[in-house]
């Protein structure tokens, strides 16, 4: 099993210094998970810090077998105001990360598409008026933590393909994320579809977060950008920077980060690539 840049004490550490400081600093906590720190607000992306999965799955034909540490139990993140679901996968909506979590902050808000508001409200166990839910192009596309701090846009995800439920809502989104100065996109589990760079080229992304483990059908779940595709979207979007994720935690489920290095360096797109547990400050 591959360790963690830092985990426990020593990520903790450091991401309290940060919070005392009021700097800016995010933290690639594995799969799509991040913690963003921003003037003394924390915020968490799509966080899986748990087994749940590796023991669903354990003893059946699709195993779920961790390749990288966890960096920290849930519990022990009992600093943040937000956390986010950008769709109902169990890797981006867990209860065995997220009712810790709200145990340890009575105040936090999840934020998630509408079109699966109850199971969020479920599986985190928070109550009704602690979840926002947000669908893509319309009135309830936005939320505001803090209008100098912190807000959240939600833009269409494709896992595979663009998916309404039967009210018309998006069932997979990503986050146009706003923290103070910076922009980021965190585009939750996706490939690329018609018009995504055209939608996210005027936000003036400064960080973009994109999944680079592609798609293989023996695999049988759904798939996202390979690392070629991150690269050049990032390219398409004017991102400032782009870092990859969904990668190297499930073992039938993963790839290396070459590729898309490659490409990024090809297209001169700037990057940076972490690991579990690893802050990165702009």
């Amino acid at each position: 099993m591959k360790t963690a840049f830092q985990k426990d004490e020593a990520l903790l550490a450091e991401v309290h210094r940060t919070l005392a400081a009021g700097d800016f600093r995010l933290w690639w906590l594995g799969q799509s998970g991040f913690l963003v720190v921003q003037a003394g607000r924390a915020l968490l992306l799509d966080p899986y810090l748990s087994d749940s999965l590796t023991k669903k799955y354990a003893g059946t034909d699709k195993p779920h077998v961790r390749m990288t540490e966890r960096v920290v139990e849930p519990e022990r993140l009992d600093f943040v105001d937000l956390v986010t679901a950008s769709h109902g996968h169990t890797d981006h909506l867990d209860p065995e990360t997220l009712q810790p979590l709200a145990r340890a902050n009575p105040r936090l808000v999840l934020v998630c598409p509408e079109a699966i508001r109850a199971t969020a409200c479920e599986r985190s166990g928070l109550p009704g008026e602690h979840i926002i839910g947000l669908d893509a192009g319309g009135p309830s596309s936005s939320f505001v933590l803090h209008p100098s701090s912190l807000s959240l846009h939600a833009v269409p995800a494709a896992h595979e393909s663009v998916e309404l439920d039967a009210s018309g809502r998006h069932l997979f989104l990503g986050y146009v994320v706003k923290v103070g100065p910076w922009t980021l996109y965190h585009s939750g589990d996706t490939v690329r579809y018609d018009g995504l760079a055209e939608l996210l080229r005027p936000h003036r992304i400064d960080v973009a977060l994109l999944p680079i483990n592609g798609r293989a059908p023996e695999r049988r779940v759904a798939g996202n950008l390979n690392g070629a595709e991150a690269a050049q979207l990032a390219k398409d979007i004017g991102a400032g920077l782009v870092i990859p994720c969904h990668y190297d935690l499930f073992e039938f489920n993963t790839a290396a980060p070459e590729l898309f290095v490659e490409t990024c360096r090809r297209l001169g797109q700037p990057c940076r690539v972490l690991r579990n547990g690893e802050g990165l400050t702009l």
